[in-house]
């Protein structure tokens, strides 16, 4: 019983560290804030849509969250808008969370974020990409 476990967890563990556990991704660690050599690898793009999003995220031309908004393992964020932590239980309805992404003057007028829906800064994919990943912190 032990020698069958033993192979097992062997076997396991040799398929994960030569890059076989494909339905493990970055994402799949909570808070994961994927790398610019991830969101930029051409060989293997990201392909998990919170991966994506957190891309989007980080990207100053894109979403440029970071510009305003502290997010843990982000390099130089900005504190004009709130930590973005426990998203998940601060926004627990997910079209709330969207909305607020698409046009934040709906719920506050004098808000310094921009629409990003309304204004066509990202696509609607792209927003529920980015809110795929703000789920995940």
């Amino acid at each position: 019983m032990r020698k069958t476990a033993r192979i097992i967890l062997g076997a396991t563990a040799a398929v994960l560290l030569a890059g076989g556990a494909g339905a493990i991704t970055p994402a799949a660690a909570a808070g994961h804030v994927p790398t610019s050599a991830e969101c930029n690898n051409k060989a293997h793009p990201p392909t998990d849509p919170a991966v994506i999003g957190g891309c989007i995220v980080m990207n100053r031309k894109l979403g440029n969250c970071i510009a305003c908004h502290a997010i843990a393992g982000a390099s130089l964020p900005g504190n004009v808008g709130p930590r973005l932590v426990n998203i998940k239980r601060r926004f627990p309805d997910r079209a709330k969370l969207r909305a607020q992404i698409w046009d934040a003057t709906v719920r506050s007028p004098r808000t310094s974020m921009p629409p990003f829906g309304r204004n066509k800064i990202l696509t609607g994919k792209q927003i529920n990409e980015v809110v795929d990943f703000l789920e995940t912190i």
